[in-house]
């Protein structure tokens, strides 16, 4: 079964940088995509990121571009958020999520696609 456990987030002032993490303490890590998800207060949760199993594959949302980078590291069964020039808009609850399907970019966008999801993480910007 996969079992995913987050950490990284935190208070950072805005212009700053976190990099989340997502450990999966499950079997199958290595061979499923990953996506990443926030949920702002008063707001659905919305897609961020997404990396297929080899890790090659990626995409991320508009608003995020350029800013926020997924990664993985199937050695250690982890996946990554870095997210760099945080703004205030990025505040919110931070979710990975392991794929149940085969890998899409568009699919990948939407929580259809993903079977599993860790508990989330905090993650806060101040002006």
């Amino acid at each position: 079964q996969v079992q995913l456990v987050e950490s990284g987030g935190g208070l950072v002032q805005a212009g700053g940088s976190l990099r989340l993490s997502c450990a999966d303490s499950g079997r199958t890590f290595s061979k499923i995509a990953m996506g990443w998800f926030r949920q702002a207060p008063g707001k659905e949760r919305e897609f961020v990121a997404a990396v297929d199993w080899s890790g090659t594959r990626k995409h991320n949302t508009d608003s995020v571009k350029g800013r926020f980078t997924a990664s993985r590291d199937n050695a250690k069964s982890t996946v990554y958020l870095q997210m760099n020039s945080l703004k205030p808009e990025d505040t919110a609850v931070y979710y990975c999520a392991a794929g149940g399907a085969p890998y899409s970019p568009i699919l990948y966008q939407t929580e259809d696609a993903y079977a599993h999801w860790g508990q989330g993480t905090q993650v806060t910007v101040s002006s």
